[in-house]
């Protein structure tokens, strides 16, 4: 029965072997996000070129829904008063993917604008300018004029800029490498191993080598027959 004991081991060999590497990044296939690298990535309300709603926020991202082969549906924001989610496309191959969850995805941002009131005489006063604030998205152009997508009171629509609002830009997608590849070594695909898969194969190995040493050592020899049996002869 010992000389068996080896083989006991392969079911533990091959367990390792099968083991998939751990992922490079938690949680990356769970949720999906792709950047606008640059400035002129449009969030779109339709499949549609005509249906432009603002630009991206550069450096930014998008949460990735279905990624197709002209447009990629998306989410920008989180349902967070006073932000709130919206949905809609991006150009595909406007996009660039990360296999990372970014910590800072979105630009919460709030602007707020003075209206002041004009030929009045309480212009001169404090009840002359009315200030409001509100959610920013990000940038669209009318006819020339620079204008802002914006929500405020449940209710989105644009307002004029003089200026693009100041905004702290992202910089993760460029120091955190991109995963490998399908079909590459290491990748999950290929059951890449990690360095403990490898000791611990190591460590199998040896121990079925010292077992099959010792079920050979112990190996009794065959015994002559008993004296009985013996010929005359």
């Amino acid at each position: 029965m010992k000389r068996f004991i080896p083989l006991l081991c392969l079911p533990l060999l091959l367990c390792l072997l099968q083991a998939p590497a751990a992922p490079a990044q938690a949680h990356a296939d769970e949720l999906r996000y792709a950047v606008a690298a640059g400035s002129d990535v449009w969030f779109y309300t339709a499949e549609n070129d005509d249906a432009k709603l603002f630009l991206i926020p550069e450096t930014y991202y998008v949460r990735v829904l279905y990624a197709g082969e002209l447009y990629t549906a998306a989410e920008y924001l989180v349902n967070d008063p006073p932000y709130q989610k919206i949905m809609g496309y991006c150009r595909t191959d406007a996009l660039t993917p990360v296999n990372f969850i970014p910590a800072r995805p979105f630009l919460r941002k709030q602007i707020t604008v003075s209206y002041t009131i004009p030929d009045s005489e309480a212009s001169q006063d404090a009840f002359g300018s009315i200030d409001r604030t509100f959610v920013y998205y990000g940038l669209y152009f009318r006819e020339g004029q620079q204008m802002a997508y914006v929500l405020s009171d449940g209710i989105f629509g644009y307002i004029p800029l003089r200026e693009e609002p100041a905004f702290e830009r992202n910089d993760d997608f460029l120091s955190v490498p991109s995963g490998p590849a399908e079909g590459e070594p290491g990748s999950a695909k290929t059951g890449g191993l990690n360095a403990v898969q490898i000791v611990a194969i190591c460590v199998a190995c040896a121990a079925a080598v010292a077992v099959a040493a010792l079920v050979l050592r112990g190996k009794k020899r065959s015994l002559p027959p008993p004296d009985s049996e013996r010929s005359d002869f």
